[in-house]
């Protein structure tokens, strides 16, 4: 597809210049808004396996590295509280948050402890779908979020999740098992892998259908400038020829037809209708960057947004901790985006999330979504995105869903990008940890 190739090169083009890193010693967060509602991001960067797509942040684990990074990060907390800074909920990525799961219910502990949180989110892997941790997130966690990839048993391997995380009939039957103790269970999906087949796709659709689960995300396979070579020697060659078929597949198997399973409450992420074709309660999009809340983070290599401004916290294991142990925020650069910037940002995110509210953009931004973005808009227009486009808002066509799915697509491979350049800086054996042959470091 032509327009989806022009995108691509747009947004790939926009974001290298605009999620650009600038080191700035000594900065600081500016001071909270009083009144103003922010979410809390904490960053667990430790894998027992790396996934050869995966941009994140993330470590092989080690208990001796992973403990005393825990107790760090709960000190930033602490130091964010001491600034006056409070979050109502809060979401733990990673990496693999239950790594250390007694760690990581002090965690939650202190937070809860320390500010209004109300709802925590935290993500995990199947070999942690088990009694052991999920009687200890009970309770703590409200709505998680397993990463699956995919149920075939060859893709699997190719990921080397097979071993570690288990077969995709025993991930299966844990999801059924593990629905119960939480108000929402959300399953991670992968589309697009080069060896996936439609067959193997229809199969894992079928699975995502009767394993239980509140709610699932199908996100497109995307890559970035250090997971290039790792995918294709694992992977295949990466293509987006396909992309457009497989969303289509994923979007009608899920919510087209007259009744449905699923609704869409993004892009990619679709919600469990029950029986009566009625959404099931408290089933709130999993991904803490749709609700367009300002996101402060703590830990290793997490991406604090506030105002205009992006900023980096250290990559650097030892940094992190040197930099927490002295007193001081670990952030290492910030990025400024500007009134256009933001605007564009809204504009993605809020299309993400099917519906765009012009009259919410005037207010902010003081001018129209026409005259902020006429470039963006005219081409949308042109290529038939909009089924809603009057004073009010914007709704997507079909077509419109796949050319906002290459947006939003691009602009997370952007924000890899982003760690990239923060990450070409570390030295020794935490670098030997991510760039070299992937074992412990002495």
């Amino acid at each position: 597809m032509l327009s989806e190739r022009f995108l691509t090169t747009v947004v790939r083009t926009m974001t290298k210049d605009q999620l650009a890193l600038n080191p700035v010693p000594n900065i600081t967060l500016p001071d909270p808004v009083p009144g103003h509602v922010y979410t809390l991001y904490a960053h667990v960067p430790f894998c027992e396996r790396l996934c050869p797509y995966c941009s994140f942040n993330r470590y092989p684990f080690r208990a001796e590295v992973a403990r005393p990074y825990f107790k760090a990060m709960r000190r930033e907390m602490r130091m964010l509280a001491e600034r006056g800074y409070d979050f109502e909920s809060m979401y733990v990525g990673g990496g693999t948050p239950t790594v250390m799961i007694d760690e990581l219910c002090e965690t939650i502990d202190l937070a809860r402890e320390l500010f209004s949180v109300r709802e925590v989110n935290s993500e995990t892997n199947p070999n942690h779908l088990t009694p052991f941790y999920l009687d200890k997130l009970k309770g703590r966690v409200q709505r998680l979020s397993v990463g699956v990839q995919s149920f075939d048993d060859g893709l699997l391997r190719q990921m080397d999740r097979y071993d570690k995380y288990g077969s995709g009939d025993e991930i299966f039957g844990r999801i059924g098992e593990a629905a119960g103790y939480f108000e929402s269970l959300n399953v991670d999906m992968i589309f697009d892998f080069p060896s996936q087949t439609e067959d193997i796709l229809l199969r894992d659709l079928e699975r995502i259908a009767t394993c239980g689960c509140q709610q699932t995300t199908f996100s497109p396979l995307y890559q970035s400038n250090a997971t290039m070579k790792k995918m294709a020697a694992t992977l295949g060659p990466m293509s987006y020829d396909r992309e457009h078929r497989f969303y289509q597949i994923v979007d009608g198997v899920l919510a087209g037809g007259e009744r449905p399973l699923f609704e869409r409450r993004t892009l990619w992420t679709f919600n469990r209708l029950d029986d009566h074709a009625r959404p099931q309660e408290n089933l709130e999009v999993d991904e803490y960057a749709v609700a367009y809340e300002e996101c402060v983070g703590v830990g290793s290599g997490s991406i604090t947004h506030l105002g205009g401004d992006l900023y980096v916290n250290s990559f650097g294991l030892g940094e992190y901790r040197t930099a927490i142990a002295e007193g001081r925020l670990p952030l290492l650069g910030k990025t400024a985006l500007s009134r256009h910037d933001l605007m564009r940002y809204r504009f993605l995110l809020q299309l993400y999330g099917l519906r765009f509210d012009k009259r919410q953009f005037k207010e902010d931004f003081g001018c129209s979504v026409d005259a902020g973005l006429p470039v963006e808009m005219a081409f949308l227009r042109l290529n038939g995105a909009f089924a809603t486009d009057d004073d009010a808002e914007l709704t997507l066509t079909p077509r419109g869903r796949y050319l906002t799915v290459v947006m939003y697509r691009q602009f997370l491979a952007g924000l890899n990008n982003l760690r990239e350049q923060a990450r070409a800086n570390l030295a020794g054996p935490e670098r030997e940890l991510l760039f070299g042959d992937g074992r412990p470091a002495a």
